[in-house]
């Protein structure tokens, strides 16, 4: 009687450890721990050289990987890149930054040359990856007013040069699915408020533009035709309206990875609808997603003000990824539940798997 029930109690033992040790795998971080926590926001775009928006995000334990991208409303090139590698040398562990190259010029012969050279010397200045924005495949044209997609042959010495050397290549193609809708079909207030102010930029009024389709068709030619390519599809590859369509996206490109960057409404859009199927998505994935804001400082902008926004931005997003709470945001007119995310899927999300995607980024080895 005696060995049966210390059999017993040993197998109950056992038994609360194995429980103890998933009912710690699956537990989560709370708002109390958003300040103690590292986390990288890893889509940034920093035009100011003053160290106050950098000393805002280290207090809230958040370092900072900053994009320069080929927009002609950002600071010209040369200024967004010096701009970073002021903020890396004042920051080393706590910046990163992104290069780009102007397509302008990419069907005259020189360009290749010099943009190779361009890269080479943004690499040997502390870059740890290269961004492909929009206007490859939204405004570029060729010499017969066609435009000209991702996956044109223009640009596939260049990509044979990122898969061969190992730098990433953060791709934008497209825009949000909402894009291609009319406004009441929208899913999230800011796309609906920004395409009715901007209607040049709403593709539902211009048909005469390659479609939704068109776009995720041709970044997908020019992915599987470089397989070596550590690609990074920002805004989550722009197939932010369905988590089943992206994990289809990461099934068939296993090398490749996404940003979250200014897609988080229409992912809460999704988990109104049905917040298991989402969670069960950042769960599966939980290595291939980095967390990302967008959000972007213009020069001269003060960098204490700014980071005063960031904070309710990165708590907010904290919020719906740490906790089961139901709050408000802006891109919706319904509360929202957060997913309440093991700890360990959040720890990749806003950390390792950025540190993962560009080595010797924040103080790491190459």
């Amino acid at each position: 009687m005696l060995s049966t029930s210390l059999s017993s109690f040993a197998a109950l033992l056992s038994g609360a450890v194995l429980f103890s040790a998933h009912a710690a795998d699956e537990a989560s971080y709370t708002m109390a721990d958003y300040a103690r926590v590292v986390k990288i926001d890893a889509h940034l775009h920093l035009h100011d050289a003053a160290p106050a928006f950098m000393e805002a995000a280290r207090r809230q334990n958040f370092k900072a990987l900053t994009i320069n991208v080929d927009y002609p409303d950002f600071p010209p090139l040369d200024d967004q890149q010096r701009v970073a590698i002021a903020l890396k040398k004042q920051f080393p562990q706590d910046v990163a930054w992104v290069a780009s190259f102007s397509v302008d010029g990419s069907d005259r012969p020189a360009w290749l040359p010099a943009t190779r050279q361009r890269i080479a010397a943004s690499m040997r200045a502390g870059a740890v990856g290269v961004k492909v924005w929009k206007n490859i495949g939204m405004s570029l044209r060729d010499r017969n007013q066609h435009l000209v997609m991702i996956d044109d042959a223009r640009f596939a010495p260049l990509f044979e040069d990122f898969a061969r050397q190992g730098i990433p290549l953060l791709g934008h193609q497209g825009e949000p699915h909402n894009c291609w809708l009319p406004l009441e079909r929208m899913t999230v207030n800011n796309d609906r408020q920004y395409y009715k102010a901007h209607p040049q930029y709403h593709m539902h009024l211009h048909p005469e533009m390659p479609s939704w389709e068109a776009q995720m068709a041709a970044r997908d030619r020019m992915v599987a035709a470089h397989p070596k390519l550590r690609f990074i599809g920002v805004h989550l590859a722009s197939m932010e309206r369905d988590v089943d369509e992206l994990a289809a996206f990461l099934d068939r490109f296993p090398g490749a990875v996404v940003d979250i960057a200014a897609r988080i409404g229409q992912v809460q859009y999704q988990s109104q609808k049905d917040r298991e199927r989402v969670r069960r998505f950042f769960i599966q994935y939980q290595d291939r997603i980095l967390y990302g804001s967008d959000m972007a400082q213009a020069p001269g902008q003060d960098g204490a003000a700014l980071g005063r926004e960031a904070e309710e931005v990165w708590r907010m997003h904290w919020r719906y990824f740490n906790t089961a709470e139901s709050f408000q945001v802006a891109d919706l007119d319904a509360p929202v539940q957060g997913l309440a995310l093991p700890r360990q899927v959040v720890d990749k999300l806003y950390r390792t798997n950025a540190q993962r995607a560009f080595p010797g980024a924040f103080g790491g080895q190459r």
